[in-house]
C-alpha cells in the first residue's frame, strides 16, 4: 500500500508543477457505501467483497491533462485514484487504489497508450464502471477492468479497432511470466448509430488476483473469445456480452445482460436489472442485481442495489452516495 501512496504523491507533485496548469480537467470525488450482507450477517462497507477494489467509502481525484502544439492536441495524461476505507479481515486501514494512470500519444495512424488502462477485451474495454455499483464479467474472473501494459486503438467511420499487450495481473504489477494479448474490433458508434457491436479475443498466461491480492502464484492459461453489444433505443439501454474458451486452465463460459431505462428530465433517474451466468471448470453460478440510480444534483448521485450471488448464497443490499465535482 505504501508504494502506491508514494507513486500517487509523486504523480500529483509532477502534474501540479508550473507548465502543467493549462488545458487540464480535475475532478474531486467522494463516496459513502454501506449495506447488509446475509452471508456475513452484518453491515458491510463495500459493494462486492472486502478484497475487491469495488466501491468502498473513499475520496479521490480524476485528472486529465492534454498536451497541445501548433496543430492541436498530440498527447494526454490521465490519473484516477482513490484513498479508501478498508475493513478487510477486520483490520481497518486506508488503501490507495489506482485506476487510470496512462499516457496516450496521437501517432496519426493510431492512438498509442502506456500505463494502467483497459485491455482490448470485451465490454469493459470501452464501458467505464468506475463509480457504479453493478459489476461486469471482467470483475468476475473474465479479463481485467484495468491492467498494466501498452495498447493502441483507432476510430473509423464504421467503428473501432483496439489492440493491447498487458501484464495479465489486473490492479497490481507482477512479472511471473504472465501476460495478456487482446484485440477487439467493433461496428457502430453510440453517438451516431445508437449501437456498438464488438468481437474480441485474448490469449495469455494470466494471474488470478482479487483487488491487489494475489490468489494464485503461478500464471494460468487464458484463451477467450467473445461478442458484446450495446444498444440504445428511446430511453432504454441494453448491454449484452458472451465469452467462452479457456480460463485458469479450465473450460469457461460467461453470459451477461444489463437492461436499463432512463426516466425524468435529462435521464436523472435510471432503473437497471442485471443477470449474469459464470462457469469455470465444474464450478458454475449465477448472479442477479437490480436497483435505481438518481442524479440528485449535477454533482451528487444516489444509488442502491440488491445483489444475489448464488455461489456465496449471499443476498446483499447496498446504498451509495457519490459526489463528483469539477475543481
Amino acid at each position: 500500500m505504501y508504494n502506491r501512496i508514494l507513486w500517487l504523491t509523486a504523480i500529483g507533485w509532477l502534474i501540479a508543477q508550473p507548465g502543467h496548469a493549462a488545458d487540464y480537467l480535475m475532478y474531486f470525488e467522494a463516496q459513502g457505501i454501506a449495506g447488509y450482507s446475509s452471508q456475513q450477517d452484518k453491515m458491510v462497507f463495500n459493494s462486492k467483497d472486502e478484497a475487491e477494489t469495488m466501491q468502498k467509502p473513499s475520496i479521490g481525484v480524476d485528472y486529465l491533462q492534454r498536451f497541445s502544439g501548433a496543430t492541436g492536441d498530440f498527447a494526454s495524461f490521465a490519473l484516477q485514484a482513490r484513498l479508501v476505507y478498508d475493513d478487510q479481515d477486520d483490520e481497518k486501514n486506508a488503501e490507495a487504489q489506482l485506476y487510470n494512470a496512462w499516457f496516450k500519444y496521437k501517432a496519426g495512424w493510431s492512438d498509442v497508450w502506456i500505463g494502467h488502462n483497459r485491455p482490448a477485451l470485451g465490454l469493459s474495454s470501452y464501458f467505464d464502471s468506475h463509480a457504479l455499483l453493478f459489476d461486469t464479467m471482467a470483475m468476475n474472473g473474465f479479463g481485467y477492468d484495468r491492467d498494466w501494459g501498452v495498447g493502441t486503438y483507432r476510430d473509423f467511420s464504421w467503428g473501432n479497432l483496439a489492440v493491447s499487450l498487458t501484464t495479465g495481473s489486473g490492479m497490481p504489477i507482477y512479472f511471473k511470466g504472465n501476460y495478456l494479448a487482446a484485440v477487439r474490433a467493433s461496428r457502430g458508434t453510440l453517438n451516431q448509430d445508437n449501437y456498438n457491436l464488438g468481437f474480441s479475443a485474448g490469449y495469455g498466461k494470466t494471474l488470478e488476483t482479487m483487488g491487489y491480492n494475489l490468489i494464485m502464484d503461478e500464471p494460468q492459461e487464458m484463451a477467450m473469445a467473445g461478442v458484446d453489444l450495446t444498444w440504445l433505443w428511446d430511453n432504454f439501454e441494453s448491454r449484452w456480452e458472451a465469452m467462452g474458451g479457456r480460463n485458469q486452465d479450465e473450460n469457461a463460459v460467461a453470459l451477461f445482460w444489463r437492461l436499463g431505462v432512463n426516466l425524468l428530465d435529462e435521464a436523472r433517474l435510471k432503473l437497471e436489472i442485471q443477470p449474469m451466468y459464470l462457469k469455470i471448470g465444474a464450478e458454475e453460478s449465477y448472479q442477479i442485481a437490480a436497483g435505481p440510480s438518481w442524479l440528485l444534483t449535477p454533482d451528487i448521485t444516489l444509488r442502491s442495489m440488491y445483489h444475489y450471488d448464488e455461489a456465496m448464497d449471499d443476498h446483499r443490499v447496498i446504498f451509495q452516495i457519490y459526489w463528483y465535482r469539477k475543481l
